[in-house]
């Protein structure tokens, strides 16, 4: 008899934090392998940067093994030239002119062990520079940057044609691209920057990225904000030879929502049906049960794509056996390596009738890095009081995977999911399943309009639709949310339905782990 898979299996566990004295030992061992023509820090220099700036120093783990660092210090950059060496500037690693009191932040280094490239674990360094700049009030960062890839071309091109060509992606530079593609502004280059750094044949370009919340007297002058970017696709429904080729169609909405610096990306409920297209199942019931087997690989493929492309994936529902028993399950997967899982509550009747499935019965909510957040599949966001219970939780965003196969079935899951947002204050995203899966039953024909919800109100967007797809066909569609604007909303909004239920009237009552509980 089958068990419920134990989802710490497939979890890594990534880490982001500030560096320790314990940790030098293999920053050195990195810098060995990253930089292996140049002399890597020392010991002296990570303690001496611990000393004076432990703040700006930091790093990631991956399964708990140091993989990726940055360094940095605070300086007042008009005493410096444009023109700088690295020496002066980070006086030669050790950052004694560290200044508190400084308008800038310098990012003297990052380095990525080259086992774990490709998983944009710099996206990440950059983004707590950005973070820790923002709450200092500085007014930049700048870097000195490598190019390295400027000793192959160096023959037949200066250094500023070569910089021209990485800019206008003619060419590809490991360090120059992954900074201009992370908001930095090529401002200079900078000859005899780091004259041992034979790659970049000594030069370096001078980089910058401008803080907008900049304030001058370090005075709050704007309301807060907490903007989260979500893509939700529409996604085409298609036969497929393997898992290979379904694994191929979801890693490109993954990475072109990476690319567009998502937090999150919402996949349609059971796109896996896909997999059925040559899988040999006569009956639907075997067929869906035949699906649960491939929940392994699910797992462990979006598992690595968020860590992968730096993305929090909602990766629709998939089919998961526990003691015999058929569960639609919509899966977290988290780019610091957590998974969590919702079973969907309620079960249509043509997912019993086909395929056997049974209804969960505890409603999750998910810490993530931009707050809280609830899955709720299809068919379960026409029932208000599951919205109420997760709202109730802290859920602030409601993702909605659903799969229909005509249009009233998708008005059902819209007309909702906008009610929703108005009865909770919350954002409400859907994404569905578009195209055809002949002779695979109940999953033959798709009909879908994702798109993202708001509250109806003069702070929110018109109609109460943040961002919307033509229906049916394959896209995705992406939008900023603000969160703390729901926060205000619900206490200053026009209508304020979360406040003015009537409990002494009316409630929610609910079981979760065998105790009653009310809303």
């Amino acid at each position: 008899m089958a068990k419920q898979l134990d989802l710490s299996e497939f979890e890594s566990r990534i880490v982001l934090r500030n560096m320790q004295e314990s940790d030098c030992d293999r920053l050195v061992e990195i810098g060995l392998k990253c930089f292996p023509k140049m002399e890597p820090w020392s010991r002296d220099q990570l303690l001496s940067q611990l000393k004076h700036f432990p703040e700006g120093q930091f790093c990631i783990e991956i399964d708990d093994e140091l993989v990726a660092s940055a360094t940095s210090l605070i300086v007042d950059f008009d005493l410096y030239s444009d023109w700088h060496n690295w020496k002066e500037i980070s006086d030669n690693g050790y950052i004694r002119n560290h200044d508190p009191n400084g308008d800038t932040l310098y990012g003297i280094e990052i380095m990525v062990d080259p086992e774990y490239r490709g998983m944009k674990l710099a996206r990440r360094l950059y983004q707590a520079r950005k973070d820790l700049v923002r709450d200092r009030n500085l007014k930049s960062i700048v870097i000195g940057g490598r190019i390295p890839g400027y000793a192959k071309h160096q023959d037949e091109m200066t250094a500023h044609e070569y910089a021209e060509n990485v800019e206008d992606k003619t060419l590809y530079d490991p360090v120059l691209t992954t900074q201009l593609s992370n908001g930095f502004e090529l401002k200079q280059l900078i000859p005899d920057y780091l004259p041992s750094d034979e790659d970049s044949v000594g030069w370096a370009t001078y980089l910058e990225w401008t803080n907008v919340d900049y304030r001058p007297y370090k005075k709050r002058a704007i309301r807060p904000v907490q903007v989260v970017r979500i893509a939700a696709v529409q996604y085409q429904m298609r036969t497929v030879k393997d898992f290979e080729e379904f694994s191929a169609q979801c890693a490109f909405f993954v990475d072109s929502a990476s690319d567009y610096k998502c937090d999150f990306v919402l996949f349609p409920e059971l796109i896996t049906t896909q997999l059925l297209s040559f899988c040999d199942t006569k009956r639907p019931g075997d067929a869906a049960r035949k699906l649960a087997e491939f929940t392994p690989q699910y797992l462990e493929m979006f598992s690595e794509f968020a860590i992968r492309y730096n993305i929090n994936i909602i990766g629709g529902s998939q089919f998961e056996i526990e003691d015999d028993t058929l569960y639609n399950v919509g899966y977290y997967f988290g780019r610091d390596g957590s998974i969590g899982r919702q079973r969907k509550i309620h079960v249509t009747p043509a997912e019993w009738k086909w395929w056997g499935v049974a209804g969960g019965n505890k409603i999750e909510v998910f810490d993530t890095d931009c707050g809280r957040i609830a899955i709720l599949i299809c068919y379960d966001i026409e029932f208000p009081e599951i919205a109420r219970i997760a709202s109730q939780k802290g859920a602030r965003i409601l993702f909605v995977p659903f799969n229909t196969d005509e249009r009233h079935g998708y008005l059902r899951v819209r007309h909702c999911a906008l009610a929703r947002c108005v009865e909770n204050h919350v954002y409400v995203a859907v994404a569905g399943c578009v195209g055809n899966l002949p002779f695979v039953n109940n999953a033959d024909i798709h009909y879908a309009q994702s798109g993202i919800f708001t509250p109806a109100d003069f702070s929110f967007s018109r109609d109460a639709v943040a961002a919307e797809c033509n229906p049916n066909i394959e896209t995705f569609v992406i939008q900023d949310v603000d969160i703390e604007l729901l926060r205000r909303h619900r206490y200053r909004g026009t209508t304020q339905n979360w406040n003015d239920r009537r409990r002494d009237l009316y409630e929610i009552r609910y079981v979760e782990d065998g105790k009653s509980k009310s809303v």
